[in-house]
């Protein structure tokens, strides 16, 4: 937090508590501009701070689904203070223990099952008022930050003219089967840093302000096929089945388990591309490194999404060929360079 942003910070938070009565800690960013701080008080009470500047990040739609979900018992953070012309929420704190640090403590298959369990659970509650839907527009916009991002600028390859019309009918099929899925509350990152194992409640929820309605299937790929961690194709495979046996069977009616299976590899494609263009977004244009290690793994699932679809062998390939060896190398170089910044 700037110095300006801190004094704000304080000088609210001395109207919510004694001035000197409680104490601020940085816990992390995230990929967009907020910060959290974790706040200490004189009793000994632990709550987060956000920190979104108001003139780079819109708080109302974080607020708005917040206090919706956690009405219906969806474990989202309780809401206990909020400055939305300063930018300042004040949170119910879920800890320090993430998805992913759980699951390297112990075995991972019971606790991925209570993710899919909240997020059916997620998906049969009512909606969040004014969630706006996942459209075609939308869609392409985040292909496209794979296109621009990684492979133009990050990456600097052009595909020739016949590989672009294969990915231009790639993106078209992605966008068609994404459109045609069940449409349910999508929370869109729903993944192992964004969900929490508090001490006081099995699950906690974070980072959904952008949700939307759309693919009944995107954040089960988000969960099972996560950017950050790897799992093997047939715990991959378990889980999605799990999740698809206890849908609603009025929804499970319209998919069958073949169109199922189609559907989570075409939305997770969908997904990867976005994520990896977001990954170099984040280098080229904010300056946060720490996200380009996780590309190549991104693009792996891509690559087996398109292992068993002869129909799209040019573009595997050349994700094989040439953009992995392309990336490998600017990684190294990166790792390499006394400089890197």
């Amino acid at each position: 937090m700037s110095t300006s942003r801190e004094a704000l910070a304080r000088q609210w938070l001395d109207s919510l508590y004694s001035p000197n009565a409680y104490e601020l800690v940085l816990l992390a960013g995230d990929a967009s501009f907020r910060r959290y701080f974790r706040l200490k008080d004189s009793q000994g009470t632990q709550r987060v701070l956000m920190d979104a500047p108001p003139e780079k990040e819109n708080c109302e739609p974080f607020l708005r689904i917040a206090h919706h979900w956690h009405r219906l018992g969806i474990p989202v953070p309780a809401i206990i203070a909020e400055n939305t012309g300063l930018g300042f929420i004040l949170l119910e704190d879920f800890g320090d223990v993430t998805l992913m640090k759980r699951i390297a403590e112990t075995s991972p298959d019971a606790v991925y099952r209570q993710c899919i369990d909240a997020l059916l659970t997620l998906q049969s509650a009512a909606p969040p008022p004014g969630l706006p839907e996942y459209d075609e527009a939308l869609l392409r916009r985040e292909m496209a930050l794979f296109s621009d991002w990684l492979i133009g600028q990050y990456l600097e390859l052009k595909p020739s003219a016949a590989l672009q019309r294969s990915l231009d009918g790639w993106f078209d099929a992605l966008v068609a089967n994404a459109l045609a899925q069940p449409r349910v509350p999508v929370h869109r990152d729903y993944h192992s840093r964004n969900l929490m194992v508090p001490a006081f409640q099995p699950l906690g929820i974070l980072d959904f302000q952008d949700a939307v309605m759309g693919p009944y299937t995107y954040d089960l790929v988000s969960l099972v096929k996560d950017c950050y961690v790897r799992w093997s194709a047939k715990e991959i495979k378990d889980w999605s089945h799990t999740f698809y046996q206890n849908l609603p069977a009025s929804l499970r009616a319209l998919r069958t388990p073949e169109a199922f299976d189609l559907d989570c590899a075409f939305m997770g494609m969908q997904r990867h591309l976005k994520a990896s263009g977001i990954f170099a977004r984040l280098f080229l244009r904010d300056g946060k490194t720490g996200y380009l290690n996780d590309i190549p793994n991104t693009l792996r699932y891509i690559e087996d999404a398109l292992e068993p679809l002869p129909e799209y062998a040019d573009i595997r390939d050349w994700l094989r060929s040439t953009v992995q060896p392309r990336l490998a190398a600017k990684l190294d170089a990166r790792e390499t360079a006394p400089c890197a910044p």
